[in-house]
């Protein structure tokens, strides 16, 4: 490899977006998973003083959680595949009918991001030529491999990830003297929190102090308010 070439190779941009499936489903069950389970746990602690209270209704909301997280995302991303299966069959029927409005159709798109008429219809027929189908589910339905759904994958790292998730602040219920064990969930989950948002940031490139205060705020309300929960009502459990 001469000079250049590896001048142009360190040139390149890292884009992350092929990683915005998995990165997505991953973040919102870890997430989720420590708000939820950390938010139930603070809530039991703050209206009773019994470890096996609390430890049995923590763990039931993080095996609860991490089912309802899987299936959830499995259902919604297969929703959205099968409205873009939809889609491309009805662009299918739609190129064997009427390709050549077809062609206008993608000439145009061409044509409002920017080139010339001219050069958008022959861009628009070169691409036809080669794959007429690839061409209008990328530029016209904007679907492609980089985003395309992954139910199976989705489901999956969803509910790992809330389990690992929910399984820090029961680790914490579990272990923790139960003494003043609501600010030790919340200090804890907080912790949590800002390590999960600087390590989502990290791997999608983006910027980790605003993701880390993000996090840490709405983690900060959602507990909050549980505990108020606990307190008002103080039930004995």
């Amino acid at each position: 490899m001469d000079d250049k070439s590896v001048e142009l190779e360190n040139y390149l941009e890292k884009h992350y977006i092929h990683k915005s499936n998995w990165l997505r489903a991953a973040v919102l069950g870890a997430n989720d998973g420590i708000l939820s389970t950390a938010s139930l746990a603070i809530g039991v602690a703050a209206a009773s003083e019994s470890r096996d209270t609390l430890v049995i209704a923590t763990l039931a909301g993080l095996v609860a959680g991490a089912l309802s997280m899987a299936a959830g995302e499995y259902v919604s991303v297969s929703s959205q595949s099968d409205l873009e299966r939809a889609d491309i069959e009805r662009e299918k029927k739609q190129l064997r009918e009427t390709p050549e409005f077809e062609l206008l159709h993608l000439a145009e798109i061409y044509e409002q991001r920017g080139l010339k008429k001219e050069t958008a219809l022959i861009v628009a027929k070169e691409l036809t030529d080669k794959d007429a189908l690839k061409a209008h589910v990328r530029d016209e339905l904007g679907i492609n491999d980089a985003n395309q759904p992954k139910p199976l994958q989705a489901a999956f790292a969803s509910g790992s990830a809330f389990t690992i998730g929910g399984g820090l602040p029961f680790l914490v219920a579990l272990f923790i003297p139960m003494e003043k064990m609501e600010y030790s969930l919340y200090g804890f989950a907080i912790v949590f929190l800002m390590l999960l948002g600087a390590l989502s940031a990290y791997t999608g490139g983006s910027n980790i102090l605003r993701a880390v205060i993000r996090i840490t705020f709405w983690g900060t309300v959602a507990m909050g308010l549980t505990a108020f929960v606990g307190y008002l009502f103080n039930v004995n459990l």
